[in-house]
């Protein structure tokens, strides 16, 4: 198997090898942590492991037969590498050159972003058995690929390839590492002698948070990455991302892939949000939301959120457009109190329904304080946009209190601002709008995956769910036909019972868990 062949068939081959269970099982410990040969400033890493065990692989397993009817899904995907490397003319192995030496454990990593890709890759392999991974390396050379030659730097032995990068093949420190080029393994090699990610502060902060069932990881350094770029974050970016309590430049992020026997899960963990992370818990409301929703999102604590984001960003101005402390007293002189409307809010939600582009509606759902807060805000919304001269501007008296706005540029169905109880809601099209008052009638909540959803989810409390069915047919008739990809994902996406992301937060960390339930 030529040198040029080996990086793009191991990034491939053995990032998926990790879901089925098809490494060399050896000790990990024969092998250092990947991380420790990964220069100290790549922004993005991967993590994974490659022969699962025990309820890991049982699950892997079962979610291969579940999902596309596999039984054998490392057979499979050997085969389809080996077949992949017979038909550009090399004979690749996999059980013979591969497997004796793989160990439990491979990292990726990513690095130099510029002119919309990464210029710096380079990988790592745990290997039970270094003299024979060493003989692996060394075939590269008697495979007599044209140009292909042995090298050595700080006593690590190594194959360059002679192509457009210089692809880079060595074995040290109980690993076999893979480069985009010379200049990057030499990088790696340095980085196994000095300063490397697994010394990092940051990266070991957040890998603290994976969980222990996680088969992948996947680290980003979202400030490094921003860096890297040489992007500036514009003024207009930067005070709404100051209004939200995101501080992107500082901040770091974890996904963690975790796979069940009936759903597959990804925990997503950031200190993004600065000392402040969003919190609280809108499950109640989101499971009272119409049961004919296909999905819908919720919301704890809006209202203190937008109040303090609508504070910074008047603190602030906005560049060219509104000085400094004008925002708030300009919407006031006009008639709205952004203040006291921020004040009357808590929980929001957002649904929608409808099987079609003619039954498409949906509509936003807010928690008022109490009835009379959510009257008077209903109220003065009308009044603004009656002050405004804003057309077709219609009462609404059925069903609750507020008005409705037609314009053909909202095509057929009005806006409807309407307010009952402590429920405020802004929906397109009256029947979904008012369906959010309803009083009798199912609710998401008694929705069989959404109780699945609760269910896996655990105790995170859950903010947006989807059922999967119901997204699927509205997708059908929304998706032209004859859109080959669409036509063949469908086979998979009928397996999709529902997808479900729960979030919370504690100290200056914020946690998500995205659960795809599968049928």
């Amino acid at each position: 198997m030529k040198l040029r062949l080996v990086l793009p068939v191991f990034l491939t081959a053995l990032v998926a090898l990790l879901v089925a269970g098809c490494g060399g099982g050896g000790d990990s410990s024969s092998g250092s942590d990947p991380a420790s040969i990964t220069p100290a400033k790549s922004p993005v890493y991967l993590d994974f492991t490659i022969g699962p065990e025990g309820e890991t692989k049982k699950n892997i397993e079962a979610l291969a037969k579940n999902i596309a009817g596999i039984d054998d899904l490392g057979g499979l995907i050997a085969e389809e590498l080996e077949k992949s490397s017979a038909e550009n003319g090399e004979e690749f192995d996999f059980e013979k050159e591969v497997e004796p030496w793989l160990g439990e454990e491979g990292g990726l990593f990513l690095g130099d972003y510029s002119t919309g890709n990464f210029q710096e890759i380079g990988a790592a392999f745990q290997t039970n058995n270094e003299d024979e991974a060493r003989e692996f390396v060394d075939k590269q050379v008697e495979a007599k690929s044209e140009g292909s030659k042995s090298r050595s730097y700080n006593g690590v032995d190594y194959v360059v390839e002679k192509d457009e990068t210089g692809t880079t093949l060595g074995a040290f420190d109980g690993l076999v590492a893979f480069a985009q080029s010379e200049a990057i393994f030499k990088a790696m090699v340095d980085a196994s002698e000095g300063e490397n990610l697994a010394e990092e502060d940051a990266f070991t902060s957040a890998m603290d948070n994976v969980p222990d069932e996680s088969a992948a990881d996947v680290y980003v350094d979202i400030g490094g990455l921003i860096k890297e770029a040489g992007s500036e974050i514009d003024a207009n970016t930067q005070t709404f991302l100051d209004s939200l309590g995101v501080e992107p430049k500082e901040a770091t992020a974890v996904a963690s892939l975790v796979p069940n026997s009936d759903n597959v899960e990804l925990d997503v963990s950031s200190n993004v949000s600065g000392g402040n992370p969003p919190s609280g818990d809108a499950s109640e409301l989101l499971g009272s939301l119409p049961g004919t929703a296909v999905g819908a999102v919720a919301s704890a604590e809006f209202g203190k959120r937008f109040n303090e984001g609508i504070t910074r960003i008047d603190e602030e101005g906005i560049p060219g457009q509104v000085p400094p402390h004008k925002l708030k007293k300009t919407l006031k002189e006009a008639g709205v109190d952004l203040e006291a409307i921020a004040e009357s809010i808590g929980d929001v939600g957002v649904y929608v329904t409808g099987n079609s582009e003619r039954t498409l509606a949906g509509a936003l759902v807010m928690e008022a304080e109490s009835d009379t807060q959510a009257t008077n805000t209903v109220s003065n919304v009308g009044l603004f946009l009656r002050k405004a001269g804003v057309p077709g501007v219609t009462k609404v008296t059925e069903g609750a209190t507020g008005f409705s706005i037609r314009s053909p540029e909202f095509g057929r169905q009005p806006v409807v601002v309407a307010a009952k109880g402590s429920r405020i809601v802004i929906g397109y099209g009256i029947a979904a709008t008012l369906s959010a008052f309803q009083e009798s009638g199912k609710t998401l909540a008694d929705n069989s995956g959404f109780k699945e959803a609760e269910g896996a989810l655990g105790g995170t409390p859950m903010a947006a769910f989807v059922d999967g069915s119901a997204a699927l047919n509205l997708a059908q008739a929304l998706v032209p036909p004859g859109e080959a990809g669409f036509e063949e994902a469908q086979q998979y996406l009928r397996k999709i019972g529902y997808l479900a992301i729960g979030s919370e937060a504690s100290g200056d960390l914020a946690t998500a868990k995205l659960i795809v339930g599968v049928k």
